[in-house]
């Protein structure tokens, strides 16, 4: 099996020639240079590859293990694990007087990739941690932000995010967990949490969970849900976790991939739990979490194919079958490489033109992530809103696609365990389905999004889109290669969100029938999109890996980008193909 190795010319390209960070008024983004990010991409990728990506396979092959009531993690986890948080990655934008270093998050969602690629079970645990500590930031009060934060922020604590019931998933609305206020201020917290990915084990000690729960007489519905920290083992005064709590793992869940990652049942029998933000209004502050979870899957997306990608590369560049169509390249050998075959070819190129698209368009989300939140622009704030459910949706859908084709060059190969590539597939499947599954992005984008506050955000991405081509306008490779095809999903994008506005108001199933597809349309837009602006970055360039570039961005507009259109033609055809059949002939 090949090593993963970071694709460290290409995340810099992203950085300094796409995104420009260097040069952007993003307060913290002047500091990082060529220099800086160059030093970090060294150091995460030597780590990724030396320590996390040899452990995949054990973390797949040994999975976790739930014996006397503690989850235990494949061997070498724990020493992985103390890599990542002692070496500073966890903390690398949190803020500074909880221990972090206070860099921008982008420079933090570059360094996931690289883990991620190497070992995305790993990953979760720090992941999630991630996202615990956002929302205990923006929405805690000042002790527990005191209590909670420095220790999150290092990893000495892990947290987790506890949505799921069996009874409901996505209908938040219909949890059952209680929560009993008592008169010390605390609450009682009594449940049952299904699919809580990290749920517990053996790498940090404690784990601080987040559970939404419905105090008694609250509102009906998701209007009246509220979030409640709720730590595996009390805070003492001192800081230190104190006694177990009342709550245990149930079981840990037999999935079909991420065995390294403890997927827990939790039971809480009146563990103590604390308010975080507002009583009824747990929705809000967990979607800070979740906001950042999506943005964080769609990069397992494309991550995951990069790993099985450079793999599939490798297999074909030294895999002999076959001759080349047009007469033998290699003629000393007994049979030529696979990848002078067309087909492998455009597989590959399918691949790649895909994952480096996916990095630019999230590498450009977590950019706005930034803006809006070092600038409080509003207007960043409402474009990734719009763009986190695409971002999650299709990068997760097409990366999954893209292991699977990684998968199929190597053949039978690819089939058997010992080769690598069926650990890549089945980690991958997951994240079309959690954090939200993609049916339920697409929903959201098409019922929620688009109209928020009033299309501005829609009109928006569009008046960028549209700029960006008027100023590059002039340049007959750019109009031709790039400007065309990205004016053709443009029409379609814009015939999209007219018979939205026209059918879909008069027929509501009309626009939710064809919701993913829509969400589909939009991706492909987007990376339409920025392939065009790198390739305007990369034109000129004498370099292989600019000419490679270019090449690579003008496959995916002339073979991928034509997508839009078929997307389209789905999505008008409405409601009446999808709802043809009663309920009772499926």
């Amino acid at each position: 099996m090949t090593g993963y190795t970071a694709p460290i010319d290409d995340l810099q390209f992203v950085l300094h020639d796409l995104l420009r960070i260097s040069e952007a008024d993003i307060p913290g983004y002047a500091e990082i240079d060529r220099e800086v990010s160059h030093g970090a991409l060294v150091e995460a990728g030597r780590l990724a590859s030396n320590v996390l990506a040899p452990l995949n396979v054990v973390g797949d092959t040994e999975g976790c293990r739930f014996e006397n009531g503690v989850v235990r993690t494949p061997a070498g986890f724990r020493e992985a694990f103390d890599r990542i948080r002692l070496d500073g990655w966890t903390a690398i934008d949190c803020d500074p007087q909880d221990g972090g270093q206070g860099l921008p998050y982008l420079l933090h969602t570059v360094v996931q990739e690289c883990f991620v690629s190497a070992n995305m079970a790993l990953q979760t645990y720090h992941g999630l941690t991630h996202g615990a500590y956002s929302a205990i930031r923006r929405h805690g009060t000042e002790a527990q932000r005191r209590t909670y934060l420095p220790k999150l922020a290092r990893c000495d604590w892990t947290g987790t995010m506890n949505l799921t019931e069996p009874q409901c998933g996505t209908d938040l609305g219909l949890l059952r967990s209680r929560a009993e206020p008592q008169p010390d201020g605390s609450y009682r917290i009594t449940g049952t949490k299904i699919f809580i990915s990290a749920g517990d084990h053996d790498m940090a000690e404690n784990v601080i969970h987040l559970v939404l729960a419905r105090i008694p007489g609250a509102p009906e519905g998701i209007k009246g849900v509220s979030l409640f920290i709720v730590p595996r083992y009390l805070v003492g005064p001192d800081g230190a976790p104190g006694a177990a709590n009342a709550l245990r793992v149930g079981r840990i869940e037999r999935k079909m991939g991420l065995h390294g990652s403890a997927t827990c049942e939790m039971v809480y029998d009146g563990a103590t739990g604390f308010l975080l933000g507002e009583a009824h209004k747990g929705m809000r502050a967990m979607f800070t979490m979740m906001n950042e979870a999506r943005l964080g899957v769609g990069l397992q997306g494309y991550a995951v194919a990069e790993a099985a990608y450079q793999q599939a590369a490798d297999w074909a560049r030294t895999r002999l079958q076959g001759r080349a169509v047009d007469g033998p390249e290699a003629p000393e050998l007994p049979a030529d490489p696979i990848i002078v075959h067309p087909d492998i070819r455009r597989s590959l190129m399918e691949q790649r033109s895909f994952i480096e698209g996916a990095r630019a368009f999230t590498l450009w989300g977590a950019m706005l992530i930034d803006r809006a939140q070092r600038m409080e622009d509003a207007q960043a704030h409402g474009l990734v809103s719009l763009l986190t459910p695409v971002i999650k949706g299709f990068l997760t859908d097409k990366g999954f696609e893209a292991t699977v084709a990684a998968q199929q060059v190597l053949g039978g190969h690819g089939y058997v365990e010992d080769a690598g590539m069926s650990q890549f597939v089945r980690d991958a499947r997951i994240a079309m389905i959690y954090e939200g599954a993609n049916g339920v992005q697409a929903l959201d984008l098409v019922g929620r999004k688009l109209a928020l506050d009033g299309g501005a955000h829609v009109r928006g991405l569009l008046a960028e889109v549209k700029g960006f081509m008027a100023s590059a306008a002039g340049d007959p490779d750019m109009e031709q290669r790039f400007l065309g095809p990205l004016g053709k999903a443009v029409a379609d994008f814009e015939t999209a969100l007219g018979f939205f506005m026209t059918d879909g108001t008069k027929e509501p199933r009309a626009a939710l029938a064809g919701a993913t597809d829509f969400l589909h349309l939009t991706g492909h837009l987007c990376l339409g999109y920025l392939w065009a602006r790198m390739a305007r970055a990369a034109q000129g360039g004498e370099s292989a890996f600019l000419r490679t570039k270019l090449a690579t961005g003008r496959f995916y507009m002339a073979r991928q980008l034509p997508a839009t259109g078929l997307h389209l033609a789905r999505i008008l055809t409405g409601a009446g193909p999808v709802m043809a059949l009663q309920a009772e002939a499926f």
